[in-house]
């Protein structure tokens, strides 16, 4: 907890000059607050004894600017609150996204985080901790400073005044608080987890919701969200209850102090050590100074939340990642061929190696497949091209440079991925492309999209290349989206081009005009392209055929075929397939 609590001090240290002045600002509301109760209850009090107005002045002065002063106080406390947390929120947003951004995709994959849960840390959880600053930081502080100033006031009077003062004060500032946080900690972490499972059961939901219609699942999912739901709004009605009693009993003792101010103080007036004109001022003033206490058993309840929201975050921020990058950027390569020389990887260490002493030269400019059946270790080989994981045993270069002298920055910069799933993203097709170069022209657009055999599918939809693609693409096939991933490539021009099951799930017709493209893009660049669909595959330089793990057989389509080995059983195998389905057709 303390741990937790000093690395959430550290991260709104950035914003600490707005704090503090909201601190200020705050301490000076409520001091004006005590002011103008106590003033205009002197005022009050002279009045009704009929003296010359000019005895008055002091008191009428008083009463405008405590009045006037505790509107400004408030208007600029407000203000540099907001400012506070909202650029905290930011912050923790960009440090949040700036830490897991290198995490992606092995340390996730390890973990298993589902987009969902991922979403409510991003989301619920630092929303959550926009409290802590205005709820849990600085109705302390400002209690301090009013508690200090009020006991000192009192004291001038007589210490008996300041003693009774400052003990409901502590019992109120920190007794109830600490009570009340004890009884709603757990109730807190318990909402905070709710929110969290509730949030990724909603965008499994969504993001699943045509296979849920589609097998009947729907009223299933819905009964699981209403549940989450109900157990979330039984949690806070308990919270909510806790504070209406914290209110109830806070309020008690406030006006408790006041009644004991005034029953000290009223001997002290009839002896003549205390002025009668101070009996309600200094009653009502010391009423006046709980303002300060009152937000502090809601700051304590709301402690446990915000803790358990950053316990989550600092939870995946905390993740080590499984790249060590280096401190300076890589060198710059003169050629772009690529070595794999006696590259052994696990997943995990308890996993069996994915990759077994491969060794595998993949010439500049040069297009090699690597071929072989789903978990072969076609894609294990892509993910440690681009430095996505850490291979164990062996060396990688590229251009002759070791790969681990690359960030991973260096590597997406001279590399061009097209995957088996294209992801697009919610925007125009324009848009989409321009990930790829952002500064590109307009002309250099539109003949990325004529090499990549798009831009007559795109020049007849009604806004061109300004249509909006829906969520993920879904207004589009997989053909089309697969020859805009291709059109993102040629747009970004990238000397190495990794191509992982482009022409997965595609019937043949799309699969014929993805090929065609891939033909075009392959052209005097370092091609790697993987696949379990052997088909043109005469386009490839050699053939590293996978099986385990390990490359059994390489070589050209031809000579592969004439071996007669698995590579020819494969081919065999899948274009036996295909004449079955033509002549059912």
């Amino acid at each position: 907890m303390k741990h937790t609590t000093a690395r959430l001090l550290a991260l709104i240290m950035p914003v600490r000059k707005w704090m503090l002045g909201s601190i200020f600002f705050g301490a000076l509301t409520v001091a004006s607050g005590i002011g103008l109760m106590g003033t205009s209850n002197f005022l009050i009090s002279m009045a009704a004894l009929h003296p010359s107005i000019a005895a008055l002045n002091v008191a009428i002065v008083g009463v405008r600017f405590f009045g006037i002063a505790r509107g400004v106080f408030r208007y600029a406390e407000r203000l540099t609150t907001h400012e506070a947390t909202l650029r905290l929120l930011t912050n923790l947003r960009v440090w949040f996204y700036a830490a897991i951004e290198p995490l992606v995709p092995a340390a996730f994959s390890q973990n298993k985080q589902s987009s969902g849960d991922i979403l409510s840390r991003v989301v619920s959880d630092i929303d959550t901790l926009q409290n802590f600053y205005t709820r849990v930081i600085a109705p302390p502080l400002i209690a301090i400073l009013i508690g200090i100033g009020v006991f000192l006031f009192l004291g001038a009077y007589a210490g008996i005044f300041a003693l009774t003062y400052i003990a409901f004060y502590l019992v109120i500032g920190l007794l109830v608080p600490f009570v009340t946080h004890k009884l709603s900690r757990h109730t807190g972490e318990q909402i905070v987890q709710i929110r969290a499972q509730l949030s990724s059961y909603l965008v499994d939901g969504i993001q699943g919701m045509a296979d849920l219609v589609a097998f009947g699942m729907e009223e299933r999912q819905l009964a699981q969200i209403q549940k989450l739901n109900n157990q979330l709004i039984s949690l806070q009605k308990r919270l909510a209850h806790m504070r209406g009693l914290q209110a109830t009993i806070t309020n008690l003792l406030i006006n408790v102090t006041g009644v004991l101010i005034l029953l000290l103080a009223i001997p002290m007036v009839l002896n003549g050590q205390l002025n009668g004109f101070m009996l309600a001022p200094l009653m009502l003033a010391t009423i006046a100074s709980f303002e300060a206490v009152q937000p502090l058993p809601a700051a304590w309840q709301d402690l446990g939340s915000n803790l358990q929201a950053a316990k989550r975050l600092f939870e995946v921020a905390d993740t080590p990642a499984t790249i060590k990058e280096p401190e300076q950027a890589g060198p710059e390569p003169q050629r772009y061929d690529i070595q794999l020389k006696d590259i052994t990887f696990r997943y995990t260490p308890e996993d069996m190696p994915a990759l077994h002493h491969i060794d595998l030269d993949i010439p500049d400019g040069s297009c090699v497949a690597l071929v072989g059946v789903s978990g072969a270790g076609k894609s294990s080989v892509l993910r440690l091209l681009l430095r996505f994981w850490e291979y164990q045993e062996g060396a990688i270069t590229l251009g002759g440079y070791d790969l681990r002298r690359f960030r991973q920055e260096d590597i997406t910069r001279i590399t061009s991925v097209v995957s088996q799933e294209t992801y697009l993203f919610n925007t125009t097709i324009r848009e989409n492309l321009l990930l790829a170069r952002p500064e590109a022209t307009e002309e250099e657009l539109i003949r990325a999209a004529k090499q990549a055999q798009i831009h007559d599918f795109i020049s007849g939809l009604p806004e061109g290349y300004d249509t909006r693609v829906g969520e993920q693409g879904y207004r589009f096939s997989g053909g089309e989206r697969q020859r805009l991933a291709i059109a993102r490539a040629f747009l970004k021009d990238a000397p190495i081009v990794l191509l992982d099951e482009p022409t997965v799930n595609l019937d043949p017709v799309s699969e014929r005009k993805v090929l065609q493209a891939i033909r075009e893009l392959r052209k005097g660049r370092t091609t790697v392209l993987i696949t379990h669909r052997l088909i043109d595959m005469d386009m490839a330089d050699t053939i590293a055929v996978f099986q385990e793990g390990q490359i059994v057989e390489r070589g050209t389509h031809q000579e592969l075929l004439r071996q007669e080995g698995m590579y020819w059983r494969l081919w065999k195998q899948q274009h036996s397939m295909l004449a079955s389905r033509l002549e059912i057709a």
